[in-house]
């Protein structure tokens, strides 16, 4: 997930050390965290993930890839951008025995249990869904996973990935194996879920070869926003904030957030790109334009709740419960 300026600071929910910091694949590195003391951790599920004040003054968050039945570590992978914004904070400024502010383990990308998965992953893309390959194997699940990198030397994990129990399928684009996304789900059992994590080009390539499935077997996590329109826009309109009293009014060219903090209404957030969760806020009246990559269509089309940052409204007036 992208890289933000620390605005507003982190909703800290403890202080943890950093135990070591180790390579997983040539351009990656996972970091292990502990509570200071030795304390158990907060339980988490898998495909969860864990936001982190980095000492660049940047907040970021990281797909948990350990394992949920350790409670005394939290372990997150960290992918090297040369000339990137991130990267330098980790590689270069983290050393063992820091201290950093994290936030409770949050789950926008829930495993469903079943007795089949495919699990298809890109580069960085297979850190939430180790933990979901790890529960599969417990449950006694049958499972497949079709990991996509340039190399397999640049597929992080991938012995771990093996060790698990299921079928592995490596696909390297420079030996000439990339995926043929719409062929390979042309015949997938009924009874399967799809969990997907990795790069924009592939997570769209998975959406349009399953547009056609039930809703509920196909299940993603975005790193980046969905792409959308260049010049879909939508007019002001009224925000009514039913808890404060306040009328406020959003104009085209700014967002709900923006407008709330103006009012001095504080709404937790972080991503401030539809893509984290944090900024979720219930709805109680009025039509919502959702433009978050979180929500599933059925979610959406209940217009029960909306991300601040990048929703807005159809409607002329929209009442939220703030």
């Amino acid at each position: 997930m992208g890289a933000v300026e620390l605005q507003p600071a982190i909703a800290q929910a403890m202080s943890l050390r950093v135990e070591r910091i180790e390579r997983a694949a040539d351009n990656v590195h996972f970091v292990t965290l502990v509570d200071p003391a030795g304390a158990v951790l907060p339980g988490w599920e898998a495909g969860a993930h864990l936001e982190l004040q980095l000492p660049s003054s940047l907040i970021r968050q990281y797909s948990l890839c350990g394992d949920p039945q350790d409670r005394l570590v939290y372990r997150v992978a960290v992918r090297v951008v040369e000339g990137g914004r991130v990267s330098p904070a980790i590689h270069r400024i983290l050393r063992p025995g820091m201290l950093m502010p994290i936030g409770l383990p949050r789950n926008n990308f829930v495993f469903v249990r079943a007795t089949r998965y495919l699990f298809i992953a890109g580069g960085i893309g297979i850190t939430p869904l180790l933990p979901m390959m790890r529960e599969a194997s417990r449950q006694g699940s049958a499972w497949s996973l079709l990991f996509c990198a340039r190399r397999a030397a640049d597929a992080p994990f991938l012995n771990e990935a093996l060790a698990l129990g299921g079928a592995v399928t490596v696909h390297e684009s420079d030996a000439g194996t990339r995926l043929d996304v719409a062929a390979r789900l042309q015949d997938v059992p009924e009874a399967t879920l799809l969990y997907c994590c990795g790069p924009e080009r592939l997570m769209t390539a998975v959406e349009d070869a399953t547009s056609h499935w039930p809703e509920g077997r196909v299940h993603f996590e975005w790193f980046t926003p969905k792409a959308r329109p260049a010049d879909e826009t939508s007019g002001g309109f009224d925000l009514i904030c039913a808890q404060s009293g306040l009328t406020l009014t959003v104009p085209p060219a700014r967002s709900v957030l923006d407008i709330l903090a103006e009012a001095g209404i504080t709404v937790p957030t972080s991503c401030e790109q539809g893509i984290c969760g944090t900024c979720e806020c219930r709805v109680l009246e009025g039509e919502v334009d959702h433009r978050d990559s979180i929500l599933s269509a059925s979610e959406q089309a209940a217009n029960q709740t909306m991300m601040v940052c990048v929703s807005r409204a159809k409607s002329a007036r929209l009442v939220l419960d703030l």
